[in-house]
């Protein structure tokens, strides 16, 4: 059972876009994924065919395993990117 649902506030964990945060556009109950507004970006190829006359390469939201999202408020967002921050300047 997921705890996340459409319309959530979710922060990555890990992963590539790990500590940016997102709204939950789609959930995938049967697989434990799910989809991101903006974040886990993936390049698709795409031919062309009746509905798509030119065909090319579009970036669309590849869905990302629930374990790897964590449900934030913004009080947990603020901790998050000032976390982040002081951490870039110590390196």
């Amino acid at each position: 059972m997921m705890k996340i649902k459409v319309g959530d506030e979710v922060m990555i964990i890990a992963g590539k876009d790990k500590g940016k945060s997102g709204k939950v556009i789609k959930t995938l109950k049967t697989e434990n994924k799910v989809v991101v507004e903006g974040l886990n970006m993936v390049k698709k190829h795409v031919k062309p065919n009746n509905q798509n006359d030119k065909g090319g390469i579009f970036d669309i939201e590849a869905p990302i395993h629930v374990s790897n999202v964590k449900k934030t408020t913004v009080k947990e967002e603020k901790k998050a990117t000032t976390k982040t921050k002081k951490e870039s300047k110590t390196k």
